[in-house]
């Protein structure tokens, strides 16, 4: 398994304005991941080297430096939030018994469940040492509470499994607490980092809030729109699962009584029996618009934020990764 920092994430050009400090922030996530266990360090090798854009630990360094901060506890701070965000995918993956993540196998297709639980429990508790040294209890305060909201977001999510009866203010309720929660706390956990004013602060917060937002619906939408070679993982994954996403809560609000019960019938049995017919449906009600206005209802809040922070690259990043959540693909 490579472990130098060049195979760690996938560069774009959002991230040229912190090349510096994006390269150090993937030095430090392999130095701590190191442990006596070797199964550790395969299983979070395996995961954290497997692709992703990094946009949380992004998030750390762009809030930051806008700021003007010029320490450098921005890049502990982006790693353990990195390691929060992977701790996360190890557990959704045996919860969701998922097998394909990024167009790799998942740690639990390779290694099992119970490996995949333990390593996502070593990398909360690393990131929570992490912590302690960045020195600040205000961002303890603010991460420590996201971890909770985090978690709840996802048991939530869990309890919805199967039940056609969520509607779409508890789906958002949902998604703000499995998805924006760890946006928000990375670029509010980086203004306090950067002793932002109170108005700043506020802002870089809600700005994390509503990107996050934006998002997970674009997420949600393509699940219904992509394919496997794109997406790295399969269409239709959340139906399967009977997660009542937005396009589905739209279809079944809009459309013909015949059509909101197949959806219903769908998200109870979970599975691919209906996919077609629920993919026409979403197409035809047009679920996919209206998912796809509302991410750029959230996306437009996110940018009315950054008018409080000075302008510079760093601000100029922050709407450009607006833009790229908005017109991802994958």
């Amino acid at each position: 398994m490579p472990s130098h920092a060049s195979d760690t994430a996938t560069p774009s050009p959002i991230h040229a304005v912190v090349a510096e400090d994006f390269a150090a922030v993937n030095r430090t996530i392999m130095t701590r991941l190191g442990s006596r266990i070797p199964l550790v360090e395969t299983i979070g090798q395996h995961i954290i080297v497997s692709g992703g854009k990094r946009l949380r630990p992004l998030l750390v360094l762009l809030a930051a430096r806008a700021l003007g901060y010029q320490g450098d506890h921005h890049i502990t701070l982006a790693a353990l939030i990195e390691f929060m965000h992977t701790s996360t995918l190890l557990h959704d993956d045996v919860v969701d018994e998922s097998h394909l993540r990024r167009g790799k196998a998942t740690a639990n297709d390779a290694w099992g469940n119970a490996p995949s639980v333990l390593v996502g429990d070593f990398l909360y508790s690393r990131s929570f040492q992490m912590m302690v040294d960045v020195g600040s209890m205000r961002i303890m305060s603010v991460l420590s509470s996201a971890t909770c909201v985090i978690a709840e977001g996802e048991v939530q999510q869990l309890t919805n499994v199967g039940n056609p009866d969520i509607d779409e203010a508890a789906y958002f309720e949902t998604i703000q607490g499995k998805t924006a929660m760890l946006f928000e706390a990375a670029s509010h956990s980086g203004a306090i980092l950067a002793d932002a004013t109170p108005e700043q602060e506020a802002a870089l917060q809600h700005y994390g809030r509503y990107l996050g937002l934006a998002f997970q619906l674009i997420d949600d939408l393509l699940d219904y729109q992509g394919d496997a070679e794109t997406m790295g993982k399969n269409v239709g994954d959340d139906l399967a699962e009977g997660k009542p996403t937005l396009p589905l809560i739209q279809a079944m609000a809009t459309g013909t009584p015949e059509q909101s019960r197949l959806i219903r019938k769908a998200i109870r049995q979970g599975g691919l029996d209906h996919l077609q017919e629920v993919l026409e449906i979403v197409n035809a009600t047009g679920a996919l618009e209206y998912t796809r206005r509302r991410a750029m209802e959230m996306a437009e809040q996110a940018l009315a934020q950054l008018e409080t922070l000075p302008r510079s690259p760093y601000r100029d990043s922050m709407t450009e990764l607006t833009h790229l959540a908005m017109d991802r693909q994958a």
